[in-house]
């Protein structure tokens, strides 16, 4: 695959830019799924905190805050809100009272399959323009340029 040449002039222009299509991608991708959130009755901030929960309930909100990779201070208003709306409830942790293990509730699990379901779809359009091949080359390439930039928060790349 050949490099994308640099503007002649030295302008900078967006669409040639790998960090403004990355984001402007993953904004599209947010209003698609944001939509289908909003049909089932919930915000999109939601889904990385349910798809953590549908992954190992019982977690504590620091756990879910490394594995949704969200804010602790946006975890804990995202929590309120979803324990609000009915779809997880918290139980104390037998084994530190400070604490609180955080478990889906029935609605909170009825969402697991139509949410998935969307993501899944968005997914599957978001390159239907492309070979698979293709696809599978892109999704690798964006594990790489994460891996690279994530480097720069640790010091070293990300596990997983």
């Amino acid at each position: 695959m050949a490099k994308p040449q640099r503007p002649k002039d030295g302008a900078f222009k967006p669409e040639e830019s790998f960090g403004y299509m990355i984001n402007y991608v993953a904004r599209l991708y947010a209003r698609e799924m944001g939509r289908e959130a909003a049909r089932h009755g919930v915000q999109l901030g939601t889904f990385p905190v349910l798809l953590a929960l549908w992954e190992a309930e019982g977690q504590t909100q620091s756990e879910l805050a490394v594995r949704a990779q969200i804010e602790q201070p946006t975890m804990a208003a995202t929590l309120n809100r979803m324990e609000r709306d009915g779809l997880i409830r918290r139980e104390p942790d037998p084994h530190d009272r400070r604490a609180a293990r955080v478990l889906l509730t029935a609605q909170g699990r009825a969402l697991r399959a139509p949410l998935t379901a969307a993501a899944r779809a968005i997914n599957a359009r978001s390159v239907e323009r492309l070979e698979v091949i293709d696809a599978e080359m892109f999704l690798q390439a964006l594990h790489e340029v994460a891996a690279s930039l994530s480097r720069g928060e640790t010091g070293r790349a990300p596990s997983g």
